[in-house]
C-alpha cells in the first residue's frame, strides 16, 4: 500500500538526517520505525504525511505518487505524544472536527463521533470539557479524531510517550486491538522498544537515518541483525569477540573462549550473551567442555520468579548482568557479595553478530 524508495533529507549536507531510505508497508499492517531520538524516524513520518518535503526518492500510496499532492488531500491522520487537543472544545467537538472539515452533515457528524467515543471506550464523555479527562482519556480521544475521517493510514508520533508506565502497559494492547479492529494500516514511531514489541506486526530498527533492520517483533529480538540492535533492543552483555584462522571453532572474548555453534568466517564480531545464559557451576571446576568463567559476585536483587545478578569476569573491567531462574518458594542463599564463582553459559543462548562501526 504504501512505498518509500530512496528516500533521502539533509537538513546538513555533512550529516544526513535520512539516507537512502527504502520500506513497504502492507494494507492493514501496522509497522513501528523503532530507534533512538535522533535517528530520523519522526522526520521519516513528517515526509510521508507532507509536512516536510525529502530531498530525493518517492512515495507511493496505492501505486499513486504523492509528490504533488498536499497534507490535505493525503487522508492520512496524525496522532503525537502532546495530544494536540482543542481546549475550548469539548470532547465530542474535538472528535467532529475533522468530519466538520470534511463538509459531513450534522447527522452524519453526531452518529460518527457517537461511533468513536465507543470504540475507544468513552461513551458518554462527549458532552464533558477536556480538562475534566485524564492523561488516558485525553490520549483516547486524540485517538478518536485521527480515526474519525476515516483516514487511508494512521501516523502515530510517540503516542503513548507522555503516559506513565502503568497506563501505556494498559493502552498498549487497547490499541493494537483498535487499529486491528479497523484494519487499519499504521505507521507508529517510538523509541520504547517494549511499546514497539506490543503495538506492531512489523519493526524498522533505524540508526544515523539508516535502516539496521526490519522484521516481525519476535525475529528481531531472537535475531538482532548486530550489536546496535541489541544493544538498543536493551541486551547489555554484549563482548568484543574474534574468529581467528587458526582456531575457527572458538570465540576469543575477554572472558575466555567459547564454542561456535556454526562455521563462521575469521574476522571481529560482537558476543551477546543472554541475560538468561547463565547458571551457576555445579562445581569449582566445570566441565572443560562447557562454555564457563570465573566472576566475582559485585550485586544480587531479588525480582520474583529470578534473582538479577551483577558479575565481574575475573582480569577484565566487564560487569555482566544475568537472571538466575528460581522454582516457585526456591531462595538463593548460597552466594555473598564480594565472593568469584565459576559460572557455566548455555550455548544456544550464546550469539555472535557483525560489530557495528
Amino acid at each position: 500500500m504504501l512505498q518509500l524508495t530512496d528516500i533521502y533529507k539533509a537538513f546538513n549536507p555533512q550529516t544526513p538526517v535520512l539516507a537512502n531510505v527504502n520500506l513497504n508497508v502492507a494494507a492493514g499492517e501496522i509497522v513501528a520505525l523503532l530507534g533512538p531520538s535522533g535517528c530520523g524516524k519522526t522526520t521519516l513520518l513528517r515526509i510521508v504525511a507532507g509536512l516536510e518535503q525529502a530531498d530525493r526518492g518517492s512515495i507511493t500510496f496505492e501505486g499513486h505518487d504523492l509528490a504533488q499532492t498536499p497534507v490535505h488531500k493525503r487522508n492520512f491522520g496524525l496522532m503525537f505524544q502532546d495530544y494536540a487537543l482543542f481546549p475550548h472544545r469539548t470532547v465530542g467537538e474535538n472528535i467532529a472536527f475533522g468530519l466538520r472539515m470534511l463538509g459531513q452533515s450534522k447527522p452524519q457528524i453526531a452518529k460518527r463521533t457517537e461511533e468513536m467515543l465507543s470504540l475507544v471506550n468513552l461513551s458518554g464523555y462527549g458532552s464533558r470539557s477536556i480538562f475534566a479527562l485524564s492523561g488516558g482519556e485525553r490520549q483516547r480521544v486524540a485517538l478518536a479524531r485521527s480515526l474519525a475521517p476515516n483516514p487511508r493510514l494512521l501516523m502515530l508520533d510517540e503516542p503513548l510517550g507522555s503516559l506513565d508506565r502503568a497506563l501505556r502497559e494498559e493502552l498498549m494492547s487497547e490499541l493494537r486491538l483498535i487499529l486491528k479492529r479497523l484494519g487499519m494500516t499504521a505507521l507508529y514511531v517510538t523509541h520504547d522498544q517494549q511499546e514497539a514489541f506490543a503495538i506492531a506486526d512489523r519493526l524498522v530498527v533505524m540508526r544515523r537515518g539508516r535502516i539496521e533492520q526490519v522484521g516481525a517483533p519476535a525475529e528481531v529480538y531472537h535475531q538482532p541483525a548486530n550489536a546496535f540492535v541489541a544493544a538498543f533492543l536493551g541486551f547489555r552483555n554484549l563482548l568484543p569477540a574474534n574468529v581467528t584462522p587458526v582456531t575457527p571453532e572458538k570465540i576469543l572474548t575477554p572472558i575466555g573462549q567459547f564454542p561456535t555453534q556454526t562455521p563462521v568466517a575469521a574476522g571481529e564480531y560482537t558476543l551477546l550473551i543472554r541475560p538468561q545464559a547463565a547458571k551457576l557451576a555445579s562445581t569449582a571446576q566445570p566441565n572443560a567442555t562447557e562454555p564457563h568463567f570465573l566472576g566475582k559476585l559485585l550485586a544480587c536483587s531479588f525480582r520474583g520468579d529470578y534473582y538479577q545478578i551483577q558479575v565481574a569476569p575475573a582480569a577484565t573491567q566487564l560487569v555482566l548482568t544475568f537472571e538466575l531462574a528460581m522454582r516457585p518458594g526456591e531462595q538463593l542463599t548460597d552466594l555473598s557479595v564480594g565472593n568469584t564463582y565459576s559460572f557455566t553459559l548455555e550455548p544456544a543462548l550464546l550469539t555472535l553478530l557483525p560489530a557495528v562501526e
